[in-house]
């Protein structure tokens, strides 16, 4: 690997990092980097497994932290004594999709493309998401009614997800593209 292309990775990589750490940060519920760093991945990440395997492993290390340190503590009746290896199956699976989304929607970044991305990455998150809500949690009877019922309960939390992904895709692109004004090496470096 010559040095452009460990040079793009790194700071790629560690832009995705520092995303999913801030996920430790004090947030409203569901204002977080998940859809940005999700489709930051995608667009970035010319080897398609780099763009989902380094996203993917900055939230499961973030999960750790957060499973096992902040809500374990929070919320001791639901994890008791047990370490936590893995986060939410659905938001993993709304994370792929979004990956996928980013891959479609981002071969040119540009202003409206970002936007549309954003919008329909939350979008997406909300239905994977809640739709694994219905399927999981026995207070929602498996029918139509209740399948509305979880989207229904899931939308006061969508209009944070929404603006956590705006707020986090403006972050991550804008610094990324302030980067590569700076260090013009990264705009032709493989990565």
């Amino acid at each position: 690997m010559n040095n452009k292309i460990q040079l793009r990775f790194g700071i790629l990589s560690i832009i995705v990092l520092a995303a999913a750490l801030s996920r430790l940060l004090p947030h409203p519920y569901n204002f977080t980097p998940i859809g940005a760093m999700g489709l930051f991945g995608a667009a970035y990440f010319s080897r398609k497994h780099l763009a989902f395997l380094v996203p993917f492993l900055a939230m499961w290390a973030s999960d750790l932290l957060l499973n096992n340190l902040l809500y374990a503590r929070m919320y001791p009746e639901f994890y008791g004594d047990s370490f936590v290896w893995f986060g939410s199956l659905w938001v993993y699976a709304s994370f792929a999709a979004i990956v996928g989304l980013g891959f479609v929607l981002l071969r040119k970044v540009k202003v409206t493309s970002l936007l549309a991305a954003s919008l329909l990455a939350s979008v997406l998150f909300f239905l994977v998401t809640n739709f694994g809500s219905w399927l999981a949690d026995p207070k929602y009877p498996k029918t139509a009614a209740g399948l509305m019922a979880a989207y229904g309960a899931g939308i006061p939390f969508f209009w944070n997800t929404l603006l956590g992904d705006l707020f986090y895709v403006g972050v991550l692109f804008g610094a990324y593209e302030w980067m590569q004004r700076r260090i013009p090496s990264l705009r032709w470096a493989e990565g």
